[in-house]
């Protein structure tokens, strides 16, 4: 049986300055509360990976997923899916990343797949200033079908590695001031060398299970919450069945 990235300590934001959450060092004692629940079953979330054509979504995911890295790729039709698992604290939680087509003809195809992500990353070419224009566009697609707006949302620049250091710092302050704008965390990465392809994801696998972790205890706790002379009380699922069974005289008083 496959294990699973393993991953016990807090994945750091590339730029503490442009970051989802800029003061958080370590996981959130409540999540690790809930996790010692040996009980517990897997956690799932849904990533969508956006941009325009050929910005590197697609060599992204194959770096991180496969280690590998193919100069030649093909334009991705639709939507096209993998699946990464990992183990925080002895917790199964799979990221399935979606990658989603760039090219205007693909992009009603790719729609009907937003619906239910957590993350959302938006790549864009380093060495393409047009993609960085049309970030925003996309997050805004992406958001359509999310409409909880409780997605955690990144800016990934891509193909750092073709970038001088005098173009890259320029292409990056153009993108961190979009990021902050967008209210979305910043990465710069590179496929063909893997430069923090694996610190990024594993940054975006660890804020979304500790996201899906609390989600889901919430859920739990809503349903095992009853009120008794309106002062609220834990009960069990079993004895919310009782309860549910028990005389008209008894229910009245439950809200």
């Amino acid at each position: 049986m496959e294990i699973g990235r393993v991953i016990d300590s807090f994945p750091q934001p590339f730029r503490p300055d442009v970051a989802i959450r800029p003061d958080q060092v370590d996981f959130q004692p409540r999540v690790v509360d809930i996790c010692s629940d040996a009980s517990s079953g897997s956690v799932v979330c849904k990533a969508l990976i956006v941009g325009d054509v050929a910005v590197g979504k697609t060599a992204l995911i194959n770096r991180y997923c496969r280690n590998v890295f193919e100069k030649d790729y093909k334009a991705t039709i639709g939507v096209d899916f993998e699946s990464e698992q990992y183990v925080f604290f002895n917790r199964s939680f799979i990221l399935q990343l979606w990658d989603t087509a760039g090219q205007e003809r693909f992009k009603s195809i790719a729609a009907a797949y937003f619906k239910g992500a957590r993350v959302i990353v938006i790549a864009v070419d380093l060495t393409d200033p047009v993609t960085l224009n049309n970030a925003s566009t996309w997050l805004q697609d992406a958001l359509r079908d999310n409409h909880d707006n409780d997605c955690d949302i990144y800016l990934v620049g891509t193909k750092k590695d073709l970038c001088s250091q005098s173009r890259y710092e320029r292409k990056e302050q153009a993108a961190i001031a979009l990021a902050n704008v967008l209210g979305a965390e910043y990465w710069t990465t590179s496929s063909l060398t893997g430069e923090n392809v694996e610190s990024f994801f594993n940054r975006v696998a660890a804020l979304a299970f500790e996201k899906a972790v609390l989600r889901e205890q919430e859920a739990i706790d809503t349903v095992d919450c009853g009120v008794v002379d309106d002062d609220p009380i834990r009960v069990s699922k079993r004895d919310s069945r009782i309860n549910s069974t028990s005389s008209h005289s008894k229910s009245k008083c439950c809200k």
